[in-house]
Formats: structure tokens, C-alpha cells, sequence
């Protein structure tokens, strides 16, 4: 009889933790949401879709908190403060801001002036990217547009944490860099609150950290530009952040060749010769940043550049779908 009460114990005990065990396997939890204008993707590794829901709650929350610092469709960001007072006074912000736009600079330095947060004073009328459009404005016209694009005129006051664009008409925008830092932060929150494996990804400027359910690393998919659901290639990559951009969103055809719909802040007039770009490296905010001024500066220049930074990679498709690697990243095809 003891024996049989010790055998119903045993299997009691496997049956108990045969049960634990699958209430414990990982799945990815996932929502898709409009924010900043853009279409966010979350994704949570857990065993407890409740607790994840919460986790990308606050996440959410957290990214709505920053596109009403950095927004330029609200007057009362202080995006919009600091372009309202251009020329006229210096504007007190948030550490966070202030932060923000000195990391801003030090990239426009970095790629002199290749990425400049003063684009938002272009004159947006020369630019029509659409049907209508069949013409290039003169050089001297597309100069002129951009004449108030310049990072150098941006001054900071660490002591006071003001900022200060000097000259009147000047507005800077943070549509190169403001989706990369929100899903960086909305990943530090995450995990902050014990989220251990995820992905946020921000209208394809994405970040992710930790693995999949199974242990594997995240797969990344590199869009092709001619046929943007079908992926050329993809990349293996764990706590690490990817971002792309490309003329296959917005262009126009003008004589056979093919503009962007990215300005040159230098001569003001729309880059040619690429199709897309992605950069690879630790940072949402960085790779977001990188993206757009690789193609301006164009392959040679650009490829230069990623292969002078530590963690940092990029993968280039040129107007003529040639493909370009910098010298530490490995594609699967």
C-alpha cells in the first residue's frame, strides 16, 4: 500500500511539474501601434502575456512623453519654443533635449554637416515630390533654400541648459534622429522593469536585445528598395540596433535619373546615386542618425567613414543595385 501512496506522490510530482513547465514556455508578445507619426512594432519574450502587456504599456507611454518634447506639430514642444525664439533669445529645455541636440551636433560633425538638425528652415515649396514635379530648381535657387541650414549656428549653454539658434528663421527637427532615440529609450524602460529579450521597432529603425524563445539571435530582414516586402538579405544580430534609409519611399524621375527625397543641407538639392542604407551598430539613435547622411555623402565617402567608427557596419545598394559591405558585417542571403 506505501508503495503504491509513493508511486501516485511520484507521478503526482512529474504530473505537477510537467504542468509548471508548460506555463513557463516563452512566446513573443507583440502590438503594432501608430506613434510619432509612425507605425511601432513592440515585441516582449515571456512567459506571461498580462505582464508583458503592462511592460509595453509603459513603453508607450514613454514614447508618447517624448514626441511631445520633440514634436514640431505642437506649440507648446519645446522643439517648437526653441524655433520660435530663433534670433531673439536663448531657450531654457530639458537635460534631455539639451542632451539630445549636443549628441546632434557632435554628428553633424562628424559627417560635416551631412546630418543637421536645422533642415526643418529649408524652403519646403521647392521640394514637391510627387508627379508635378519635372523639373530641378537652378543651383543658385536650391543654395539659397538651405542658406539657414547650419549646425554651427545652433549654441548650447551647458551651465543654463539653454539653446539658441542664432540667426532668425533657423528651425531644427529631429526627424533624423527622434524615432531612433525613443525606441532606445522605450528598450531601456523595458528592461529597467525585467524584460530580458525584445524588439521595438520604430517604422524600421528598430533596437533589439536579449534572443528569441529559442536562444537564437533576432533575424533582421534588409528590405530590398525595388520591392520593399521582399527582403534582399538578412542579419543575425542580438542587443543591437539596425536602421535604414532609402529613395524608395519618396522620389522623383527626372531624365532617367532618380532623386531621393533627401536634401543635400550643403547645395540644397536632392541625393542621387543610392538607393538605400543601413547601418548597423548599438544605438537606435545612432544608426537612425547615420543613415541619411551616408547617402548623401555617397558610397566611397560614406563607406570610409562607417569603416573609421568601432560598432558600427552598413550595408550600401547603389543606383544600379550593387551592393556595398563595410568591413565587419556578415549577410545571410
Amino acid at each position: 500500500m506505501n508503495h503504491l501512496k509513493n508511486l501516485f506522490q511520484i507521478l503526482t510530482s512529474l504530473h505537477m511539474s510537467y504542468i509548471e513547465t508548460r506555463s513557463k514556455v516563452q512566446h513573443i508578445c507583440k502590438r503594432v501601434l501608430k506613434l510619432m507619426g509612425n507605425r511601432f512594432e513592440f515585441s516582449v519574450v515571456t512567459e506571461d502575456k498580462h505582464w508583458a502587456e503592462e511592460r509595453i504599456d509603459a513603453a508607450v507611454i514613454e514614447i508618447k512623453r517624448i514626441e511631445q518634447l520633440l514634436t514640431t506639430f505642437s506649440d507648446s514642444s519645446q522643439t517648437n519654443e526653441i524655433n520660435r525664439f530663433a534670433g531673439i533669445r536663448p531657450v531654457q529645455v530639458d537635460r534631455e533635449v539639451f542632451d539630445l541636440i549636443s549628441r546632434s551636433l557632435k554628428i553633424s560633425t562628424l559627417t560635416q554637416g551631412a546630418f543637421d538638425i536645422t533642415y526643418g528652415s529649408i524652403d519646403k515649396t521647392l521640394w514637391n515630390f510627387d508627379l508635378n514635379m519635372t523639373t530641378l530648381p537652378s543651383p543658385e535657387i536650391a543654395s539659397q533654400s538651405v542658406r539657414l541650414i547650419n549646425y554651427r549656428n545652433v549654441l548650447l549653454d551647458q551651465d543654463n541648459c539653454t539653446v539658441f539658434l542664432r540667426e532668425k528663421g533657423m528651425r531644427i527637427g529631429f526627424g533624423g534622429i527622434g524615432k531612433g532615440y525613443a525606441a532606445d529609450k522605450a528598450k531601456f524602460l523595458m528592461q529597467s522593469q525585467g524584460v530580458k529579450s525584445g524588439i521595438v521597432n520604430a517604422a524600421g529603425d528598430l533596437v533589439t536585445w536579449g534572443t528569441q524563445p529559442e536562444g537564437k539571435p533576432w533575424t533582421i530582414a534588409i528590405a530590398d528598395p525595388d520591392q520593399r516586402t521582399v527582403p534582399f538579405s538578412t542579419l543575425d544580430i542580438s542587443n543591437m540596433a539596425i536602421a535604414t534609409s532609402g529613395n524608395y519611399e519618396k522620389y522623383i524621375v527626372i531624365n532617367g535619373k532618380k532623386y531621393s527625397h533627401t536634401i543635400d543641407p550643403v547645395n540644397g538639392l536632392p541625393v542621387s546615386g543610392i538607393k538605400s542604407v543601413s547601418i548597423v551598430c548599438p544605438s537606435a539613435e545612432l544608426a537612425d542618425a547615420m543613415a541619411t547622411p551616408v547617402m548623401v555623402m555617397g558610397v566611397k565617402v560614406g563607406l570610409d567613414l562607417i569603416n573609421q567608427l568601432k560598432q558600427m557596419a552598413c550595408v550600401i545598394i547603389d543606383d544600379n543595385n550593387r551592393i556595398y559591405f563595410s568591413q565587419n558585417i556578415n549577410i545571410k542571403n
